[in-house]
């Protein structure tokens, strides 16, 4: 009330200063830790997000220039500590995270980033088996990448000698460590890809810290091993060791000596194995060279004189002819008689004597027919001449003619067999044997 006396009111922008200022001054840095959460990453580069706990959330802001010490990328649900300057952002009056420096909570942000590598480079099919080279059993030259003056090289090179001395060796010494061992390891595999004088490349260096193999666990180290056109071995660090180099390499054996004990073959147990081959060779040739021989002989044993085959042969025909000979004559006897059969049985179908006996019998049925159908007109008749009697017997005329009369009504011609079947005053018809008679009931009795 007593500013407002004083005519001294805030506008929204110089109170939203002020508070800014007492932000920045009283917390210039503060060390601050939570999860993450609605990480976005626009094309500016910077990544805006909420940094927030069980209780409370805050945005947070890491620009690019900051980011680029980052050896992890940020993701939404990860725990991170870091160190940030407290703001307010003055359009919309809400205050903020400036992030300096960040690390994971927990693992240290170079596991993190080879985790989130690895699996980068695992999903675009850098590690899949389907792509890695075969290894030459015997190579003409290897290219050892390596420390000029670290122990892997000459343990290489003792091994090498020991398993085969007069071995071809092209060495490219890189720096294995540091900023500069990146691209120095990417240039010799570029190199030696380039020269085609070799027929491996063995990458190596001795062990260390994740920090020390930081050069192997590189995006552009991996590229660069995918895209070579020649097989590469690695041979990293310690047996417990794995780097991305690792996975994307073709084969990968747990130490250098490891690595060349691989890619040298002895040349004592080679020439062993040599001798030994050429051994049995000698004995397998040998033994087909008998085998030859004895076939030989078995041959010339079974094989006759010219004259002899032919001598056979001559017999075998002279056989050939009597047998044709006899089987002709026996067809032609065979022939013969089915053919003397077939005239008899043709003569004994002859149509004319068929014609005779069909005549025969049509003759005989023809007599049969005419005495069954006069047998059958007898019966009928006498049929004929009972029912007529029976008829006659039955006859109305017969009757009338003895003295019977019918009568019957004359409107609906029915039959008057009862006095009561008629009133008085009917009109009916007497029908007597000759002639009709046409009446009128005057009475009627019963």
């Amino acid at each position: 009330m007593t500013e407002k006396r004083d005519g001294h009111i805030y506008t929204v922008t110089k109170l939203t200063r002020q508070i800014k200022n007492l932000l920045e001054e009283n917390f210039p840095f503060v060390w601050i830790a939570g999860e993450i959460s609605n990480y976005a990453l626009p094309a500016s580069g910077h990544s805006y997000f909420t940094l927030k706990d069980s209780q409370s959330v805050i945005q947070a802001v890491m620009f690019k220039n900051q980011k680029r010490s980052l050896k992890f990328n940020p993701e939404n649900g990860m725990k991170v500590f870091g160190l940030a300057r407290i703001s307010l952002y003055e359009p919309r009056g809400s205050y903020q995270l400036i992030f300096e420096h960040l690390e994971p909570e927990g693992a240290g942000s170079a596991q993190i980033a080879f985790e989130q590598l690895k699996a980068k480079l695992s999903d675009n099919g850098f590690f899949d088996e389907s792509r890695k080279k075969q290894i030459p059993f015997l190579s003409e030259c290897v290219c050892l990448i390596t420390s000029r003056s670290g122990a892997a090289l000459q343990d290489m090179l003792n091994i090498s000698q020991r398993r085969f001395p007069n071995a071809c060796i092209e060495i490219i010494p890189v720096t294995v460590q540091g900023e500069s061992a990146v691209p120095e390891i990417c240039s010799a595999i570029e190199l030696a890809n380039t020269r085609q004088s070799s027929d491996l490349i063995i990458l190596a260096r001795g062990g260390g810290s994740l920090e020390d193999l930081a050069a192997f666990n590189s995006e552009p180290v991996a590229e660069a091993i995918y895209h070579s056109d020649l097989p590469i071995m690695t041979g990293i660090g310690h047996e417990t060791d794995y780097t991305i180099a690792d996975f994307v390499a073709d084969v990968r054996a747990p130490t250098p000596s490891a690595a060349a004990e691989l890619a040298f073959q002895d040349k004592s147990a080679l020439l062993s194995a040599v001798t030994n081959l050429a051994r049995r060779l000698n004995r397998s040739v040998a033994k087909q060279i008998a085998g030859c021989r004895e076939r030989i002989t078995d041959y010339q044993g079974r094989l006759k004189s010219p004259e002899t085959l032919l001598y056979n042969y001559r017999y075998m025909l002279d056989d050939y002819e009597n047998r044709l000979h006899n089987c002709m004559r026996q067809s032609c006897l065979y022939h013969a008689e089915k053919l003397k059969w077939v005239d008899e049985a043709l003569t004994a179908q002859n149509p004319h004597a068929r014609l005779i006996r069909s005549r025969q019998t049509v003759e005989a049925l023809t007599g049969r027919l005419v005495q069954c159908l006069a047998m059958m007109v007898e019966r009928k008749q006498a049929l004929v001449s009972s029912h007529t009697d029976k008829l006659e017997a039955l006859n109305p005329g017969k009757v009338l003619e003895r003295g019977y009369a019918i009568a019957r009504r004359t409107k609906d011609k029915k039959i008057i067999t009862r006095a009561a079947d008629v009133k008085k005053k009917d009109i009916i018809d007497i029908i007597l044997h000759k002639g009709r008679l046409t009446t009128e009931v005057k009475e009627s009795h019963g």
